[in-house]
C-alpha cells in the first residue's frame, strides 16, 4: 500500500517478524506483521529453536498467506558436499509449498538454486556479510530480490546503497546483537566443534572472560562480549524516510509474548508515522522490558558510542527494577517496591549470588498477600541479601497472561470493500474487493415478496456476519429494489462463496519451474606449491629466499616490498574499494564483485564444489577453503567437482594458523582506554585470545595453532597451494 507523506509518494516498510514455533507465528500475525521468517528443521542458522517439520511448514505457509503475511524460510547455513542432494530436494519441497522467498547464506547453494528455480525469490542472509555497496550490487546483478545487511551497517551507508541499487533492502531494528560479523565467527565451531555458520552456535561471547592487557587484568565486570539488544523505536522515522523494503525484528528462540509485544510497537509506530501521528508507547516499551531485556543499545545503525555496545554485567535478562531491600531478618527480605508485584511474578534480587525465583508468597503487614503496589513494603522469604540491594521483576505473570488473552482474540483481519446488486427477477450480483484483486459472483434468482420483504439491513445483517473468517467489511453499499424477497440461505450461501473465493485468492499456487543448472568454467593447470602470510618486515627476510608461490600482504607491506610474489591481502570488511590492476587477496563479496580476478580468503566459507565453481565463473583465479572442512569433506570436494566439471578445482587451504575467530566493529582496547597492544582475552580455561586492533574495529585470534598434519597428503588430495601464516619462528622451518 501507497501513502502520501509531505507531498511524496512513499511505500510502507514490511514488518519483518521471526517464529520459531507455530504460537509465535500466530502471536507476530495478531500484532500486525506482514511477513514472518522461520525454518525447517533442516539448514537452519537457529537450529535449537522449536522450527518447523514439514508438514508444519505446509501449514504455516497456508496459515500466514491466509492473513496476506509472507513466509521466508531460512535455509542460511553452510551446506557440506555430502548434503547437496538433500537441501536441493528440501529447496524444491518449499518452492512447491508457495514459500515466498528462502534466505540463504552459502554462494554455490545460492547459485545452484537461482539456476534451477529461476521463479523461486532468493534473500541473501546477513551470514553472507554484505555491508557494503558492491556486495549488494552484486547480489542485484545476480538476479536475487533482496538483500538483508549486515547489523554493522550504518544509517549513512544503507542511505548510500539504497540511493545507488534497485534490490529490496532489508535491516535489522530490534533484538539480539552478534558480536562479529555474522558469517565470519569462528570461535564457537574451533573452541567446541558447534559452527555458527551450521545453525549450531554455542554463544561464546554470552561468556565471561577477563581482558588481560600487558599481562594485568583490566576488567571488573566478565562478559565483555555480550552486546546489549538492538533497539531501534528511537530512531525508526529516520529508517522510514530511507524508505527501506523490510524492517527485521530478530527472535526466533524467544517467547511469543516477546514477539507479539515487539512487533505490536513497531506496528504502533509505522502505522501512525505515515498517519502523521506521534503517539506515547511508554507503557508498551516498559512492558516489552519486563518480557526480555539486555539493556538496549542503538547499535551501529545510528553509530552507538563504543561505551554503550556491551552489557558486561550479565548476558540474560535484566528485567526492570521494581524496588531495594531495605532489611533483611529470619530469613525474609524486606522490599519498599517502586511498581507493583504479584504472586507468580518472577524477580531477581541483584546481590554476588544473584538470586532469581518466582514469587510464590508475600506479606505485607504481616498478612499474606497476592498483590502489592508501589510505595509498599513487603516481605519475601529468601536466602541471605544485603540492605539497599535492587529488586528486578523478570517476569510479570498478569501481562504475560493479558499478551496470551490478546493472542488469542484472533482480531486481526483483512479489509474487504463491496456491492451488493438486488433487482427483481435477476441473480443477486456481488462485487468484493481485497486490495487490489476483485471478484465478482452471481447467487440466487431474485423473487418478488408478498408479505415480507428482505431489507437492505437484512442483507447487511447476514454479509456481515463473517465470524471466525479472517475477513471483515470497511465498506459494502447495498443496491436494493423495492418488494423483493430472498431467502436467509440464498445469503448464507453467496456469503460462504465469497469467503472460499477469497481464501482461493490468498493461497494461489507459486509459479513453480525447474530447469537444468549449468555454468561455465574457466580451467587452470595444477601448479603446487607454497604461500605465505607475512606481517613485518622481519618475516619477508625470514622467507624471501624461500621456495614460495605468493607472498600475502598488507597494505603497508605491499608497498614497501618489491617481489613479483607478492599479492595484497584486502580486509574482509571493506566500505571503499580503490582500483587496482594487480590481482588481490579478496576477503568479502563486495570485492568479488568490484574486482573481478584475483583469489578469494577463507572468509567467503567454501565448503562444497558449487561455491568453488560460482567464484571460478566469476573471474576468481583461486579459492581458499574455509577452516570448518575436515580431511573427508575436503577430498569430497575436490573429487565431486573433478566428476561434475571434468577438471581441477584451483584450491588453496590453510595449513597452519591462529586462526582469527571473530571481526567486530566493537572494540575492546578503545572500551578500556588502552594504550598498548599487548591485549589478550581470557577464558574460564585461561586460554588466552590475543586481540589486535584494525580500521574496522578489532580482531580476535584463536588461543592455539591450527596446525594440519602432512601437507603432502593435501597436495596428494587435489590442493594446489598450502598457505602458512607466518606468526612465530617455528614457521618458517615448516615451508
Amino acid at each position: 500500500m501507497w501513502y502520501y507523506i509531505y507531498g511524496d509518494v512513499m511505500k510502507k516498510p514490511e514488518l519483518l517478524a521471526p517464529a520459531g514455533s507455530f504460537d509465535s507465528l500466530i502471536a507476530a500475525i495478531e500484532a500486525g506483521c506482514d511477513a514472518v521468517y522461520l525454518s525447517g528443521t533442516m539448514f537452519g542458522a537457529r537450529k535449537f529453536a522449536a522450527n518447523f517439520n514439514n508438514e508444519e511448514l505446509i501449514e504455516a505457509i497456508k496459515y500466514a498467506h491466509k492473513y496476506k503475511v509472507k513466509v521466508y524460510v531460512t535455509v542460511n547455513t553452510l551446506i557440506y558436499e555430502d548434503e547437496v542432494e538433500e537441501f536441493l530436494n528440501y529447496i524444491d519441497f518449499l518452492h512447491r509449498s508457495n514459500v515466498d522467498a528462502v534466505i540463504m547464506q552459502d554462494i554455490g547453494m545460492m547459485d545452484l538454486v537461482r539456476k534451477t528455480y529461476p521463479n523461486l525469490n532468493i534473500h541473501a542472509s546477513t551470514q553472507m556479510h554484505i555491508h557494503n555497496l558492491e556486495g549488494t550490487k552484486f547480489m542485484e546483478n545476480l538476479g536475487l530480490e533482496r538483500v538483508v545487511l549486515a547489523r554493522e551497517t550504518s544509517y549513512e551507508d544503507i542511505k548510500k546503497i539504497k540511493e545507488n541499487t534497485n534490490i529490496q533492502l532489508e535491516i535489522f531494528i530490534h533484538g539480539a546483537l552478534c558480536m562479529c560479523y555474522s558469517g565470519q565467527c569462528l570461535m564457537s565451531s574451533l573452541i567446541g566443534g558447534r559452527s555458527g555458520n551450521r545453525g549450531t552456535c554455542t554463544q561464546c561471547c554470552r561468556l565471561p572472560y577477563d581482558l588481560i592487557s600487558d599481562n594485568k587484568k583490566v576488567n571488573k565486570d566478565k562478559y565483555l562480549l555480550s552486546t546489549k539488544d538492538l533497539n531501534s523505536i528511537d530512531n525508526l522515522y529516520k529508517l522510514l524516510e530511507l524508505n527501506i523494503d523490510s524492517l527485521k525484528i530478530e527472535g526466533r528462540m524467544k517467547s511469543p509474548e516477546y514477539v507479539y509485544q515487539v512487533v505490536k510497537i513497531y506496528r504502533i509506530i509505522i502505522d501512525n508515522y505515515y498517519l502523521n501521528k506521534k503517539v506515547n508507547i511508554e507503557d508498551e516499551v516498559k512492558k516489552l522490558q519486563v518480557i526480555f531485556n539486555r539493556k538496549f543499545t542503538k547499535g551501529f545503525l545510528f553509530n552507538e558510542e563504543n561505551n554503550n555496545f556491551i552489557n558486561p554485567y550479565r548476558p540474560n535478562h535484566m528485567g526492570i527494577e521494581i524496588g531495594k531491600v531495605i532489611d533483611y531478618k529470619n530469613g525474609f527480605a524486606k522490599v519498599l517496591l517502586k511498581d507493583n508485584l504479584s504472586l507468580l511474578d518472577g524477580i531477581r534480587i541483584i546481590d554476588k549470588s544473584d538470586n532469581g525465583f518466582i514469587v510464590t508468597k508475600m506479606f505485607k503487614n504481616k498478612k499474606e498477600v497476592e498483590k502489592a503496589f508501589k510505595n509498599d513494603v513487603i516481605e519475601i522469604k529468601v536466602d541471605k541479601v544485603n540492605i539497599n540491594t535492587i529488586v528486578v521483576k523478570t517476569k510479570d505473570n498478569e501481562l504475560i497472561s493479558e499478551i496470551k488473552k490478546e493472542i488469542n482474540s484472533k482480531k486481526r483481519k483483512l479489509s474487504l470493500n463491496g456491492k451488493i446488486i438486488i433487482h427483481k427477477n435477476k441473480p443477486i450480483h456481488l462485487i468484493v474487493y481485497l486490495d487490489d484483486k476483485c471478484i465478482e459472483l452471481d447467487g440466487d434468482l431474485v423473487d418478488s415478496s408478498i408479505n415480507n420483504p428482505t431489507t437492505k439491513e437484512d442483507v447487511l445483517k447476514r454479509f456481515k456476519k463473517l465470524g471466525n473468517t479472517n475477513f471483515i467489511f470497511d465498506n459494502l453499499d447495498v443496491e436494493i429494489d423495492d418488494d423483493v424477497f430472498i431467502r436467509i440461505y440464498s445469503l448464507n450461501e453467496l456469503r460462504r462463496n465469497m469467503v472460499e473465493k477469497l481464501y482461493e485468492i490468498l493461497l494461489t499456487k507459486s509459479n513453480y519451474k525447474k530447469q537444468t543448472y549449468n555454468i561455465k568454467l574457466n580451467e587452470y593447470k595444477e601448479n603446487l606449491g607454497f604461500s605465505v602470510l607475512i606481517n613485518d618486515i622481519e618475516d619477508y627476510n625470514n622467507i624471501k629466499n624461500k621456495n614460495i608461490k605468493y607472498i600475502y600482504l598488507n597494505k603497508e607491506l605491499y608497498d614497501k616490498i618489491d617481489d613479483s610474489r607478492k599479492i595484497l591481502k584486502l580486509d574482509r570488511v571493506l566500505l571503499n574499494h580503490v582500483p587496482n590492476d594487480n590481482e588481490c587477496l579478496l576477503g568479502e563479496l563486495g570485492s568479488v564483485y568490484y574486482y573481478k580476478k584475483g583469489f578469494t580468503d577463507y572468509s567467503l566459507n567454501v565448503v562444497n564444489s558449487y561455491s568453488v565453481a560460482f567464484l571460478n565463473s566469476m573471474g576468481i583465479k583461486r579459492v581458499t577453503l574455509s577452516y570448518e572442512l575436515n580431511d573427508y569433506q575436503i577430498k569430497n570436494i575436490i573429487n565431486e567437482f573433478k566428476k561434475r566439471y571434468n577438471m581441477l578445482p584451483n584450491l588453496e587451504l590453510i595449513v597452519s594458523s591462529y586462526p582469527e575467530v571473530m571481526i567486530t566493529k566493537f572494540n575492546l582496547v578503545k572500551y578500556f582506554n588502552l594504550k598498548n597492544n599487548n591485549n589478550y582475552l581470557r577464558d574460564t580455561y585461561n586460554n588466552l585470545f590475543k586481540i589486535i586492533e584494525n580500521n574496522n574495529g578489532m580482531t580476535i585470534k584463536f588461543y592455539k595453532k591450527i596446525k594440519l598434519d602432512s601437507y603432502q597428503k593435501y597436495f596428494d588430495m587435489g590442493i594446489n597451494t598450502l598457505r602458512i601464516h607466518i606468526e612465530d619462528k617455528e614457521d618458517y622451518k615448516n615451508i
